[in-house]
């Protein structure tokens, strides 16, 4: 008894030590957008392409990465609290039913930070290390 414990007790510490954090998740916005703060059920509601337009009119751009891609699927957990499957339901039947359309996937992170600075309305995810011209980080409320 007293081994067990002592091994489930050093696998504990193994996971632990070994591990590497998961950083934090950045929503990004471009600068053309005067939003500074959002709640987790619009961020929802504009990944699951609900939401279509700013406060201000101006129309939203979603860029995300490939489902597969590890930032993705962290993202679609922890902060829409979805799964990235039913991410892909969602925009699927926006696609082929002709309702709408799906987010613009683009291939890295490099690659969807770029397309957010330089698309006004633009919105996407990131783990930045980093400022950049022309976006900004957008608090999550609530």
């Amino acid at each position: 008894m007293f081994i067990k414990n002592i091994l489930k007790l050093s696998l504990l510490l193994c996971v632990f030590l070994f591990s590497q954090p998961a950083k934090a998740i950045d929503i990004i916005v471009n600068s053309t957008v005067k939003t500074n703060t959002l709640t987790a059920s619009q961020i929802r509601r504009i990944y699951s392409m609900r939401q279509v337009l700013w406060h201000e009119g101006l129309p939203i751009v979603v860029y995300v990465l490939p489902s597969k891609h590890k930032l993705h699927q962290q993202f679609s957990k922890e902060v829409l609290r979805m799964f990235p499957y039913q991410l892909d339901r969602i925009w699927n039947k926006l696609t082929y039913s002709g309702v709408g359309v799906a987010p613009i996937e683009v291939d890295s992170q490099q690659a969807l930070i770029k397309a957010v600075m330089t698309t006004p309305g633009a919105i996407g995810y990131a783990e930045l290390s980093n400022n950049y011209n022309n976006i900004h980080i957008i608090k999550i409320k609530g």
